[in-house]
């Protein structure tokens, strides 16, 4: 086992600043590798509902984080130290136990109903980020992630779109879970020489373990699991778990949250793109919410305009 295990990973932070806070010539490089997360979350209903077994939420959740939580101990091999075990035990609470919520959600909410209350989480993320990490959330923030709800929704939601309330309470329980994980892991940051690798391998393990038991209680096995349902299984752990994860932990930390929260529109749009390769059409209405919400996504990516006095000379 390498020496890094014997390291005590236990208070302290990512060092330097210059760790933590993405330099102006690497930040658009950061903000595309952070956003291929929530683009790839973006598939997770053209997969729950088209390849994977219908009721079963928790063993979808248990197969998308458990092996992939393994993997990422395999190959780091460093395990948490000191109060990191409780840390990593929250966030791996907040941010991979709702999982299940997420498919709950996907499987009883038509998938506009779904993706709009997913897309209230930078709102809520600015909400918790004012208490939590005393960052006040500027008008322009407030404006932009108001109007990226609006224009998630004017693409997703149609007439059809039935309200079913377990399925309300799962998606808004799964985007309150997801907006915790983000304010605390920027306000706790990572453990001194420890990789976001490590921090989502960590994280994927406890919510995977947490999982385990309800599975086994609740649902079980599923009786049949075909060739696209393993394929399903095998992307939602990939791709949407360890590699996604990794790569949101590593902008989480070095991104401000302003700027990172906004990045899930990302995940109704490419659902939504993907229903338009599929054959469906986008109306008027959808067309000009999807330029909405895409804007939304990009203004929080720039410095709000402020007037301020000039310095002198």
């Amino acid at each position: 086992m390498p020496s890094s295990t014997h390291r005590p990973a236990t208070a302290v932070p990512t060092t330097a600043p210059s760790a933590t806070v993405a330099s102006a010539a690497h930040r658009p490089a950061t903000v595309l590798l952070t956003a291929l997360a929530p683009a790839a979350w973006g598939t997770t209903y053209v997969v729950t509902t088209e390849l994977l077994p219908p009721g079963h939420p928790l063993f979808a959740g248990l197969v998308r984080a458990l092996p992939a939580g393994l993997a990422g101990l395999a190959l780091t091999r460093v395990l948490p130290r000191g109060h990191w075990w409780w840390k990593a035990a929250v966030l791996g609470v907040l941010n991979i136990g709702g999982m299940p919520l997420l498919f709950v959600a996907a499987e009883r909410l038509p998938g506009g109903v779904a993706a709009t209350l997913g897309a209230a989480q930078p709102l809520l993320v600015a909400a918790l980020a004012a208490l939590v990490l005393r960052d006040r959330p500027t008008p322009w923030r407030l404006t932009w992630g108001g109007l990226g709800v609006a224009g998630v929704g004017l693409v997703v939601l149609g007439p059809d779109a039935r309200l079913d309330a377990v399925g309300l309470l799962a998606g808004l329980g799964h985007t309150a879970t997801m907006a915790g994980g983000v304010v605390l892991t920027k306000r706790w940051g990572r453990p001194a020489r420890t990789g976001p690798l490590t921090l989502a391998g960590w994280q994927l393990t406890v919510g995977g373990l947490l999982l385990l038991p309800p599975t086994l209680a609740f649902e079980g096995v599923p009786e049949r699991i075909d060739a696209g349902a393993a394929g399903g299984y095998l992307w939602l752990g990939s791709m949407g778990g360890l590699i996604a994860y990794t790569l949101w932990f590593r902008g989480v930390a070095t991104l401000p949250v302003g700027v990172t929260a906004p990045l899930v529109l990302l995940s109704p749009l490419v659902a939504a793109a993907i229903g338009t390769a599929r054959g469906e059409s986008l109306s008027p209405f959808q067309a000009c919410g999807f330029a909405l919400a895409l804007a939304a996504l990009l203004a929080a990516q720039l410095n709000p305009p402020h007037r301020g006095k000039r310095t002198p000379r």
